[in-house]
């Protein structure tokens, strides 16, 4: 069926009013969980042809924070889709007022190719839950988990309320050209721009969830034994193919080779001395991205690590000691498990060097004081973040997950992700019991002079 022709079905089967029922919704959630619950081998196996990833890894990253998702909406959902009363001004005497919060209706949600699962369907959870219609673009790059989220919508939903288009760059191009009520993509900065600029012709609403260079900075009073392990799992995990990934390491001087030796330490012991072989490291996702990667530590001083195989395309984790402001390495995002440490002096510097930078979509500061804790925080500007961790805000639901300028646009998770899909429809309700035609003409200079009293 063609893509003009299953944007026209969407749009009628919304309006036929079964998405809006709060049980209807609350329906098609358990039954995308048992689904998932169904497919949990297969989708391992998919992701490991893809990544070589491990189970446990899948599973935690892939598996668990979409389930936790639609677990969120399927215990707020009744909360959530409630309309809200507020207050009335006294000027409109006799009247209530309520937000409604309608779905949008059709929605499209391109999904990238690092975590092509969860990244597809933890939006997908909301916009259901928000009582959309939508289709799901997976990227062609991780083609085994695209073809089997594509079977697993296929074979349990029907078309004209959730489907999947598998296909290249084009096939993007034509969805969009459809006038969905809401896109919905995470992907490169640099591919948002054109999905921002093809959305534009149509009008359609964009969340944009990008990248960009996340900064992990470690003061010279940080708890450097568990910042090592911890930057160390938050930079390697799916072998640095992560959006919020530190990106580098800002250390201050008198602390930067004990932090090295630390990390060298704990990535023996995370991977041990041949990381290539390790079954708990994954691999790089194409030829192309592995070109890039290893481009990328061309004339740059290895600390450790910088061996790669083209045979598995796998590159060992890396440290690249104090690589230059304008290299490539430090100019683009890496994306991929090469981690530049570079030292500093003065923090009140090194924050004003940052400000001068994109907006990234993390940032992460190790540090026991109070004092840096708020100078740091409060003086730049992110999508989110943690303070002595990495990743773990991504996982609670509580908070909002998205980025700002060059790394994004519009948040998700729990909440957010219903209000990302929902319109706030403000109604006022005025009684017919009775008028005041004090707003009517003719007006009266003394209502006038009252009214200006008033304020």
């Amino acid at each position: 069926m063609s893509i003009e022709t299953i944007a026209k079905k969407q749009r009628n089967y919304f309006y036929q009013g079964e998405t809006l029922s709060v049980d209807f919704r609350k329906k098609q959630l358990m039954k995308l969980k048992k689904t998932l619950i169904a497919h949990q081998d297969d989708i391992v196996e998919a992701v490991h042809k893809d990544f070589g990833k491990s189970s446990f890894e899948t599973y935690v990253t892939e598996i668990q924070v979409v389930y936790d998702e639609i677990n969120y909406m399927l215990k707020n959902l009744k909360k959530l889709a409630k309309p809200q009363k507020v207050r009335t001004p006294l000027l409109h005497f006799y009247s209530k007022s309520k937000i409604m919060h309608d779905p949008l209706g059709t929605v499209l949600i391109i999904s990238p190719w690092n975590y092509p699962l969860a990244l597809a369907l933890t939006p997908l959870a909301g916009a259901i839950a928000a009582g959309n219609c939508a289709v799901i673009k997976p990227s062609e790059v991780s083609s085994h988990t695209s073809a089997l989220i594509s079977k697993i919508i296929t074979e349990n939903f029907d078309e004209q309320y959730l489907t999947v288009y598998e296909g290249e760059a084009d096939t993007t191009q034509t969805l969009l050209k459809q006038g969905f009520d809401h896109c919905f993509f995470t992907g490169s900065t640099e591919v948002g721009k054109k999905i921002m600029q093809t959305a534009s012709k149509t009008l359609t609403p964009v969340t944009l969830e990008l990248g960009g260079k996340s900064p992990c900075v470690v003061t010279e009073d940080a708890d450097i034994v568990k910042a090592a392990c911890r930057i160390v799992w938050g930079k390697f995990v799916n072998a640095g193919q992560t959006c919020i990934a530190p990106d580098f390491v800002l250390v201050h001087e008198s602390v930067k080779h004990r932090l090295i030796l630390l990390i060298q330490e704990v990535l023996r012991r995370f991977y041990g001395e041949q990381p290539l072989e390790n079954d708990d490291y994954a691999r790089i996702i194409t030829e192309k991205h592995f070109d890039r990667l290893v481009g990328l530590m061309d004339n740059e001083s290895i600390l450790h690590g910088g061996e790669y195989s083209r045979d598995t395309l796998s590159i060992a984790p890396t440290l690249v000691d104090d690589p230059d402001w304008d290299s490539q390495i430090m100019t683009e995002e890496i994306f991929g498990p090469l981690l530049p440490i570079i030292g500093y002096d003065s923090i009140v510097d090194t924050v004003h060097t940052l400000q001068d930078r994109p907006k990234p979509l993390a940032f992460y500061l190790f540090t026991e004081s109070e004092v840096y804790k708020e100078f740091v925080m409060g003086s730049l500007s992110f999508g989110g973040g943690c303070i002595n961790d990495t990743l773990i805000h991504f996982a609670n639901l509580n908070m909002p997950f998205g980025g700002v300028g060059h790394s994004g646009m519009g948040n998700y998770h729990g909440k957010y992700s219903f209000d990302t899909f929902t319109h706030s429809k403000s109604v006022t309700e005025k009684t017919t019991l009775f008028d005041i035609p004090l707003r009517y003409p003719p007006y009266s200079s003394k209502v006038l002079d009252w009214l200006k009293k008033m304020m």
